[in-house]
């Protein structure tokens, strides 16, 4: 089986331990105490980072020197039993999960736009937009990203899986996978590059994808003129260097991004995992004060760019006065696929 690339040496030799000091659910006293904590869970010892950690994916960012910080903790708590949720969800996510035979291919050729396995990004990968890759969707969990395990420390069932989800594509001939998921993009390649897992085909990030769309379009765009907060997912982490992508189609929109405490690096997550791993009245209270920001910055929609962020948190936004929409939605309504007012 695969193993981790985890340089030992750049991680002691750190002299900044920003993977935990920038920890927005763990405290630390200072470098001392953060670097100490780290080397404990690096050489496999007892070390509070592994029950205290929530799976924000957080220092995956942090660390600038590329040594994945957030994959070794979660190795480190399957080595020893430390899953995060009570057995019967994790086996439930293993479960619901794993490859049965059941999966959708369109018309794929060279190109193939992933929908992973969840089915509100069928619907989204239509339209002009995606009028020449949208016939060539594929669907279900043979080309699921499992990712989501990591929130459970069980990268053994990344290693086992990721490997066969990547043949999958291979099978097909494809020459790119379009990946409508930031979690799949961050799989196929910060993941995938950790394991030294090899990717035969190039994986394209779906908001590049969109944005060169939006330039080709541009003369269709009616700028929207509206004040929106940005709800950063979790797995955006694994592949910071495309956050700047969004602030581009706002900007080529027309859309008002106003400054707001929880944003950039210093993004809340949607907190359902946290929901899972952590229990009700951390999760309540990190998504009380993220809507609480947004609306102290003036926003009048909350924008997501993962559908289940938009499961999770479309309602709780409603209620408090926001209107939820995709950034795929809102692209639409720009160049008016879709009317503002039909947005749900």
């Amino acid at each position: 089986m695969v193993q981790l690339k985890f340089d030992q040496k750049v991680c002691a030799s750190c002299r900044s331990a920003d993977c935990l000091l920038k920890c927005q659910y763990i405290t630390f006293a200072g470098h001392k105490e953060a670097h100490g904590e780290m080397m404990k869970v690096m050489k496999g010892k007892d070390s509070r980072v592994l029950t205290e950690c929530v799976t924000c994916y957080a220092c995956e960012e942090y660390c600038t020197r590329g040594n994945h910080p957030f994959y070794l903790i979660s190795e480190k708590r399957e080595e020893k039993g430390m899953f995060t949720a009570p057995r019967p969800i994790t086996t439930q996510w293993k479960n619901m999960t794993s490859m049965q035979g059941k999966y959708l291919v369109g018309n794929v050729k060279d190109t193939a736009l992933s929908c992973c396995y969840l089915p509100e990004l069928g619907q989204l990968g239509t339209g002009e937009i995606f009028k020449d890759v949208a016939s060539a969707q594929v669907f279900g969990a043979e080309f699921m990203c499992p990712a989501v395990h990591s929130h459970f420390a069980r990268m053994s069932v990344i290693k086992e899986r990721l490997p066969m989800v990547i043949e999958n594509y291979r099978k097909l001939g494809v020459k790119e996978v379009i990946c409508m998921h930031d979690e799949c993009y961050g799989t196929l390649t910060s993941i995938a590059s950790a394991y030294g897992i090899e990717v035969p085909f190039t994986p394209i990030y779906y908001l590049d994808f969109v944005l060169q769309r939006m330039k080709e379009l541009k003369d269709r765009i009616k700028p929207l003129g509206i004040t929106v907060a940005y709800q950063r997912s979790c797995s955006n982490r694994l592949i910071p260097d495309k956050l700047p992508v969004v602030k581009k189609i706002f900007q080529l929109i027309g859309v008002k991004v106003p400054k707001r405490k929880y944003q950039g690096e210093n993004a809340l997550c949607c907190a359902e995992i946290i929901r899972s791993v952590s229990g009700y009245k951390l999760a309540d209270d990190v998504q009380k004060r993220n809507i609480d920001d947004m609306l102290a910055a003036g926003a009048e929609y909350c924008v997501f760019n993962c559908p289940a962020c938009q499961t999770s948190l479309s309602e709780k936004v409603t209620r408090r006065g926001l209107k939820p929409v995709h950034i795929i939605d809102l692209c639409k309504m720009a160049i008016g696929e879709k009317e503002r007012e039909a947005v749900s």
